[in-house]
């Protein structure tokens, strides 16, 4: 017998091998009727699977925050299901490991699908949702599988068996006459889902690999009720308004050339300008913070990331080395290894820790061109890097001093929500015991002495640390992931680091790993959609734009103009023959925060008749009033 801690404080002793669904019957048939799948320490789990140990249980039901996941990864199989209905020698592959949001399948099939098709797949789904067939999960042998997808036609799925490392444990699920490799979890039955809609459908490739071969995905969402799916399409619809792809052409900030190749960004001068401002913030905060400004090469000898580790464990994510010289040398994934070269070009004493280097480093990692999306995913991105190496007597306090760094940062630039991760020890992973639970206790005391609270993510920790992953809100509530902080033992051992401490000895110091942004690209491909590309004026590429009404008018105009850049704010005069509602028009669409329209009476009066993006009008007031007015709103930050 075990114990099962349940969330109302209470527990239970269970056998070995009794399911998440017979717990939930021992709590109350109202449960066990109402239950979709079981939480167990953290981790979704089917509501058929036996616990082979104890630990805290949560009963999923459709109230539950991760309700949805499973309801969408279930709908998953349901659409898969319908498919084959529909297309019977289609083979599928893989569905979607994250139902946050929505779910998808990938198939390979002759054709791409059609929207008329998806209407096909959609009403064939209804169908069957009302035979209301029960979920059921079998374990089965390595061969079994192999011989019943094989039966079945589904030479993909064979493949996807051989993934599955030696020792795990293999699951099919079935619904009605549909089965599938799953390792679920999945609701009871698919009565218990609610509302469903297919979004769209695109091109794929096997395995993620563009040589591979061709396969079509189709996307879809699913929900308990329909109000919920009311309210997940209206949040789609402003996802759509917000879209930092669409956004970023229509204002003229950036864009991707397929001549120059995906996932490579080009930067327009209204979005450099924005990026210059925020890195230009971030070095003046740093310097404050007692960091120290460190540039890098772009390439450098393999033999790096050889002793680091990475090529074991990231070399599908690196691109491929060129002989220099005959050696080879790799355009680089990431910075650390050039800041410990930084560290180890004297001997440090304990009184030069902790000591902080900083770089916004470009880095280039290869990422299949299937995962590619705009700022989001791409091949090329400048990390807000830093690497901090520190006594053991200072890890700590460092750790404090980057959280409160990062809720600092965060909330100037708007971002007043997060969710926070703590990652433990991965399987494959470095170091002792020791020193992942000095590293780990080291991270939860620091937030927990901060009062934030976090999750903790059993295992998803990098291979030489346990890490803090920090995922700001946007004004949609949608999470970004951007800071981290990874403690580190292995990369100072791996490259005979050390300081000389107190006592005249010579010791490793630990390193933490630091960013705070994540990378310009996708911190930038953020804010547009946070603030749908209407930035703070402190971020505005045009802070003000004058509007003469007519060529009398341009003379003092240009005056106004002047005087505002020569105080330093970006300012721009529109003295085309257009008339002055379609300039107004022009530049809200441009989001310029601030219109200074220049007629006859403005003129006269040497005053300006100021109104905001949004349209409010303000009183007229003086050039000197004006100036005044934004500079006090850039300092403020608003």
């Amino acid at each position: 017998m075990f114990e099962i801690q349940l969330p109302d404080g209470s527990t239970k002793q269970v056998e070995p091998g009794t399911t998440v669904l017979e717990v939930a019957k021992q709590i109350g048939s109202g449960l066990a009727k109402a239950a979709l799948a079981g939480k167990f320490n953290g981790k979704l789990v089917d509501l058929r699977a036996p616990l082979k140990e104890g630990g805290s249980l949560e009963i999923v039901t459709n109230k539950h925050p991760l309700a949805g996941e499973v309801i969408r990864h279930s709908t998953e199989h349901v659409m898969a299901d319908a498919v084959k209905r529909l297309w019977p020698k289609v083979q599928i592959d893989v569905g979607r490991s994250d139902h946050s949001e929505k779910y998808q399948y990938d198939f390979k099939i002759d054709r791409p699908f059609t929207p008329e098709d998806l209407e096909l797949i959609e009403n064939k789904m209804r169908g069957i949702l009302k035979e209301k067939s029960e979920f059921i999960r079998e374990i089965v042998s390595r061969e079994s599988a192999k011989k019943l997808f094989l039966e079945m036609g589904e030479h993909l799925k064979v493949s996807r068996i051989d993934d599955i490392p030696q020792g795990d444990e293999i699951t099919i699920f079935k619904h009605g006459n549909f089965t599938d490799l799953c390792r679920g979890p999945h609701v009871q039955s698919t009565s218990q889902i609610g509302a469903i809609k297919l979004l769209d459908t695109s091109g794929s490739y096997w395995r993620g690999d563009e040589k591979g071969e061709a396969l079509q995905r189709i996307y879809g969402t699913a929900f308990s009720s329909q109000k919920e799916l009311d309210e997940y399409n209206h949040r789609l619809e402003e996802a759509k308004r917000r879209d930092h792809r669409r956004l970023g052409k229509e204002l003229d900030l950036f864009s991707v050339s397929e001549e120059v190749g995906p996932g490579l960004i080009l930067w327009h001068p209204k979005g450099a300008l924005t990026r210059h401002i925020i890195e230009d913030f971030w070095k003046k905060e740093h310097l404050k913070a007692g960091y120290h400004l460190v540039y890098s090469p772009h390439i450098a000898r393999q033999h790096l990331w050889e002793i680091s580790g990475h090529t074991s464990f990231y070399k599908d994510n690196m691109f491929l080395p060129m002989d220099v010289e005959e050696q080879p040398f790799l355009i680089k994934p990431m910075n650390c290894p050039f800041h410990i070269q930084v560290y180890k070009s004297t001997l440090r004493s304990y009184r030069d820790l902790p000591l902080r280097f900083a770089e916004l480093g470009t880095v280039y990692r290869y990422e299949r061109s299937g995962v590619l999306h705009g700022l989001l995913r791409v091949r090329g991105f400048t990390q807000d890097d830093a690497h901090l190496f520190v006594t053991p007597d200072q890890l700590f306090p460092e750790i404090e001093q980057v959280l409160d760094f990062m809720v600092h940062i965060f909330r100037i630039f708007g971002f007043q929500e997060y969710e926070i991760y703590l990652s433990t020890r991965p399987p494959k992973s470095v170091g002792s015991d020791e020193e992942w639970e000095r590293a780990t206790s080291a991270l939860s005391q620091a937030l927990e002495k901060k009062d934030l609270a976090f999750t903790v993510d059993p295992g998803e920790g990098v291979f030489y640390g346990p890490k803090i992953d920090i995922k700001i809100k946007d004004a949609l509530g949608r999470t970004w992931q951007c800071g981290t902080i990874q403690v580190d033992f292995n990369l100072p051992t791996r490259f005979h680091l050390e300081f000389v401490d107190q006592n005249g000895s010579r010791r490793p110091p630990i390193m933490v790993h630091r960013a705070l942004l994540g990378s310009m690209e996708r911190f930038f491909g953020c804010l547009v959609e946070h603030y749908v590309g209407a930035f703070p004026l402190w971020l505005s590429p045009v802070q003000a734009i004058v509007l003469p009404i007519t060529s009398e008018h341009h003379a003092f105009a240009t005056e106004v103009r002047d005087r505002l850049k020569g105080e330093d704010f970006r300012v721009e005069v529109d003295t085309r023959s257009e008339k002055l509602g379609y300039k107004i028009r022009e530049a809200q669409v441009e989001k310029v925060p601030y219109m200074v329209v220049i007629g006859g009476e403005e003129v006269k009066k040497r005053e300006l008749s100021v109104r905001k993006r949004t349209g409010e009008q303000l009183p007229s007031m003086s050039l000197e009033r004006f100036a005044q007015l934004l500079n006090e709103e850039v300092q403020s930050r608003r």
